[in-house]
């Protein structure tokens, strides 16, 4: 999954995150990882004298001080420079699939998360098993990120960073309605939702807007109640939605949805009609979103009107398991400089730089859990939530036919199918299941 927005843009003393979906449309390959190449180890210091290292950053991702902060400590580190080539986003996994088949590829590349099982599959990444270790260097890499770029038990990405969701709610409507704290529990945030639902008896309100379509949002549900999108055994994938308690997360979101979201909110997605506008109009109390941006942009007057938390789990004391979109820094294996390429991955994983760059300058969610424990307290409140929700994620499946299954919207079609009524929760399972079976285990092209 890539980052479509420009990095998280402060909004006065407010940070925010943006997270947008993948486009992995125009390759259908799929399968495991194949023959990778080797790592060397770790470029130490002064062996990169003398040397270039080539890095696709894409645009808009990191900002021009964040990029030098990593180029600078891997410099440091290694005495080599970097020549940094800014990548466009249209036809982007064609060019990288392209330069990679080469002899001379650019040797570190940027990577939307769940894309990297597709350039995994051609045996177009280094496997960096070998030196992991090392380049984790006792840090817990977060799930949603790492997760994606693990295939058959060997990671081909380092995470750089990513965005996520957390529920944003409007203080006032909450506090006109008798609601003087933030819920820490499903409990408590269904009890609050039921409140300002009895307060606001409009029938275009909805107590908490949630569209239909919003797939990385409903699949929260899912995670939580213990379910998975699919499960590899054998070498073979097959979906899991019909499982028990993929369905008990589902139908948890459908009484949810039922109870709390307007009948019109059943078959949209998040931008016909723009739920930012919505929550800016006062229309919905609570929304899950991933930025506060686009709701000052229709109205900058909110700006301390809004609050966020965690989504709670059903589990007390837990948060719901988020979906991560953001990038990993892979090493091409054709790379000529192989040593130098690891050394880089390092460098931008570092938790120096990703507390001064990743969190410090451009807002984003960094690599691991213990940079977000030290990053937490220089956060303003409204950011928290984002961070801390970012410590439980999942991964969607590791292996390059997930693309099939965001591209051609039928996960977008499944959670509609649901909300809406078309299809009970079994059925519609049944035949996501069906198709997750058939892309997933898709020969590799």
């Amino acid at each position: 999954m890539r980052i479509r927005t420009s990095a998280a843009l402060a909004v006065g003393s407010v940070l925010v995150l943006g997270v947008a979906a993948c486009s992995s449309a125009g390759s259908g390959s799929s399968g495991s990882a194949g023959s990778a190449a080797q790592p060397a180890a770790i470029a130490g210091a002064g062996s990169g004298a003398g040397k270039t290292l080539t890095v696709w950053y894409m645009d808009g991702d990191l900002s021009d001080a964040a990029t030098k902060a990593i180029n600078d400590k891997f410099t440091a580190s290694t005495g080599a420079q970097v020549k940094v080539e800014i990548q466009q986003w249209d036809g982007i996994n064609t060019k990288i699939a392209t330069a990679l088949a080469q002899d001379n590829p650019p040797d570190v590349i940027e990577i939307g998360n769940t894309d990297v099982p597709l350039f995994a599959a051609s045996s177009g990444l280094t496997d960096l098993n070998p030196v992991l270790a090392q380049l984790q260097a006792g840090q817990h890499w977060l799930p949603g990120l790492a997760g994606p770029a693990t295939i058959d038990g060997h990671s081909y990405g380092a995470p750089l960073f990513a965005g996520n969701r957390a529920v944003i709610y409007n203080k006032k409507i909450w506090a006109d309605a008798g609601i003087t704290a933030v819920p820490t529990t499903y409990s408590q945030l269904t009890a609050d939702l039921d409140a300002i639902k009895a307060k606001n008896t409009a029938p275009d309100f909805s107590a908490f807007y949630f569209p239909g379509r919003y797939w990385y949002g409903a699949l929260q549900f899912v995670w939580d109640a213990g379910g998975q999108l699919a499960a590899q055994s054998g070498g073979k994938w097959t979906g899991q939605l019909e499982s028990p308690q993929a369905q008990q997360g589902l139908q948890n979101w459908k009484s949810f949805i039922d109870k709390y979201s307007s009948t019109a909110s059943q078959d949209v997605d998040t931008t016909a009609p723009d739920f930012n506008t919505l929550f800016a109009q006062g229309k919905t109390a609570t929304i899950l979103n991933s930025n506060v941006n686009k709701i000052l942009k229709v109205d900058p007057s909110l700006q301390d009107q809004i609050g966020t938390f965690p989504f709670p789990s059903a589990t007390d004391g837990k948060t719901q398991p988020v979906f991560l979109g953001g990038s990993d820094l892979v090493v091409a294996a054709k790379s000529k400089n192989q040593a130098l390429a690891l050394a880089y991955l390092k460098a931008a994983t570092d938790p120096g730089v990703q507390t001064s760059a990743i969190v410090g300058i451009d807002h984003w969610i960094p690599a691991s859990s213990e940079v977000i424990d030290q990053s937490m307290s220089s956060l303003p409140d409204v950011s928290k939530a984002f961070f801390t929700a970012a410590k439980t994620s999942v991964a969607t499946p590791a292996v390059a036919g997930w693309a099939t299954i965001e591209s051609d919207k039928s996960i977008n079609d499944f959670f509609a199918d649901i909300a809406t009524g078309r299809k009970s929760p079994a059925d519609a399972a049944k035949t996501l299941d069906a198709h997750l079976d058939q892309a997933l285990n898709a020969p590799a092209q």
